[in-house]
């Protein structure tokens, strides 16, 4: 078991472990089945990085999201997701930026079970109606992709972007 695509360590489970273990859980040696975990009823949250598809993911099954920001537009996300009731940011120490195990146990109890939390839990409930609606989705794919063909002369690197990005969105078509 790797702790990402980057770790050449390989970790070991215990001998016996995932005997031990069957029926009381899951063991996952590979890349967990995001979509069919949140796709199960005894999911109360979304602990996410705050990359889009995941977001988007979490909220087509009414998972409320709890925000562990690390890189890219995963802060600009989580601003937007916080800013509009949609997630809760894990606090940072503000010494060294890092999450401490208070934080993020705190921010889960918060978000999954008192009462200050539902807000998050009814927004994920509410936005299954855009995020969850495929024809909705495949609309805005639609219209973006119409406006990446039409917009304007393009210079052979933007044509060339464009037709990365139709190529991407495409393939993807939320599957």
């Amino acid at each position: 078991m790797r702790r990402g695509l980057a770790d050449t360590e390989v970790l070991e489970l215990p001998d016996g472990f995932e005997e031990r273990t069957k029926g009381r859980g899951v063991v996952c040696i590979s890349w967990a089945p995001q979509l069919k975990i949140l796709a199960h009823d005894s999911v109360g949250g979304f602990l996410t990085h705050s990359g889009w598809s995941s977001v988007v993911e979490a909220l087509q099954h009414e998972r409320a999201l709890i925000l562990l920001t690390f890189l890219a537009d995963q802060g600009f996300n989580a601003r937007i997701l916080e800013e509009k009731n949609m997630g809760y940011p894990i606090p940072r120490n503000e010494f060294d930026g890092y999450f401490s195990r208070d934080s993020v146990a705190e921010s889960l109890r918060l978000v999954m079970v008192k009462e200050e939390g539902k807000i998050y839990r009814e927004k994920a409930k509410e936005m299954k109606s855009l995020f969850g609606d495929r024809e909705k989705q495949d609309k805005y794919v639609d219209n973006f992709l119409g406006y990446l063909q039409s917009h304007g002369r393009q210079t052979e690197s933007q044509e060339s972007l464009t037709r990365m990005c139709i190529l991407a969105v495409t393939s993807n078509h939320f599957t």
